[in-house]
């Protein structure tokens, strides 16, 4: 069962641009080329890759998802065996795709990718921030080849190096009247209203927090902005919690909020680095994870 990186290499661009016109023009051949190398797979893997919507470009089959990671890390292996060849193994290069946690992304990746490209400058850094259930979902898929995120759910196909603990902290507003007090606890916030951070996983795993201790706390208001959350704390539509705590007490709109620890006996969050367990990493990855863990171990998060 024979084929060519570059029969691979068309089918992941029809993929990523849902079109054998666009694949075409993106690769800089002809339609019928890439027409004929998606073939070529299909009769060879004796499967359907996509499903041909007439005059609507293409859509992967099940079988072409999970081809489409495979073939994305095989790409990925095929450039460093091409680095290597040419004599370039020490001088990395090219482009990383890392997935991040959208709360804490605005927190961490700033200075993280600024370190990381003082000490390479030859590989450039595509960010794609997502809530926990789409972070998990770009490793699956291929998108991105490792991410920080909490260690929330982590499937049996994913590995995960924690970095730094993250405790729960209460969010509340400057003047609000549990805000001067040394630590909270949840049962004291239940008696107000809250915020709450509306994102898959999170918002399930937050609301737990109480359900798990008899209490049922009473939702002002939704959101899935980390920024928004603040500003409506600040403003005063209730309490919130939270792991990620910015530097800034200050919200975009000028008011502030107080960070109160949490008295209750709640596991801290870790966040760290996540990847396909069964994918091998590149060296552009390891070489951005061992920057991730000297940044965020130095900075802290708690």
């Amino acid at each position: 069962m024979s084929f060519t990186l570059k029969q691979i290499r068309y089918f992941v661009a029809a993929a990523d641009t849902g079109s054998i016109t666009e694949a075409g023009k993106r690769l800089h051949i002809s339609q019928p080329s890439v027409s004929a190398a998606i073939a070529e797979l299909e009769e060879r893997f004796k499967v359907d890759l996509f499903v041909r919507h007439h005059a609507q470009g293409l859509s992967l089959t099940p079988a072409g998802t999970r081809l489409l990671r495979d073939a994305r890390s095989l790409l990925d292996q095929a450039e460093e065996l091409r680095q290597d060849a040419q004599g370039l193994g020490q001088a990395l290069e090219g482009q990383l795709h890392v997935g991040c946690f959208q709360t804490f992304a605005p927190i961490v990746m700033p200075g993280l990718i600024r370190a990381f490209a003082a000490a390479h400058p030859a590989i450039s850094i595509t960010l794609h921030e997502h809530h926990v259930q789409g972070v998990f979902d770009s490793l699956r898929d291929g998108r991105t080849e490792l991410a920080l995120t909490y260690d929330l759910n982590i499937g049996p196909d994913l590995s995960f190096e924690p970095l730094v603990p993250m405790p729960l902290h209460a969010v509340l507003a400057r003047r609000h009247k549990l805000a001067g007090q040394t630590a909270v606890s949840l049962e004291q916030l239940a008696e107000w209203p809250m915020v709450l951070l509306s994102l898959p996983q999170s918002r399930e795993y937050f609301l737990s927090l109480f359900v798990a201790r008899g209490l049922k706390p009473r939702i002002s208001q939704e959101t899935s902005s980390f920024e928004t959350l603040r500003g409506l704390v600040a403003s005063g539509s209730g309490f919130s919690v939270m792991h990620s705590r910015p530097a800034s007490h200050q919200t975009l709109d000028g008011r502030q909020v107080a960070y109160v620890p949490i008295k209750d006996r709640v596991p801290p969050q870790a966040m760290g680095l996540a990847r396909l367990a069964r994918i091998r990493s590149t060296r552009r990855a390891e070489t951005f994870a061992a920057v991730a863990k000297s940044e965020i171990t130095r900075i802290g998060m708690g």
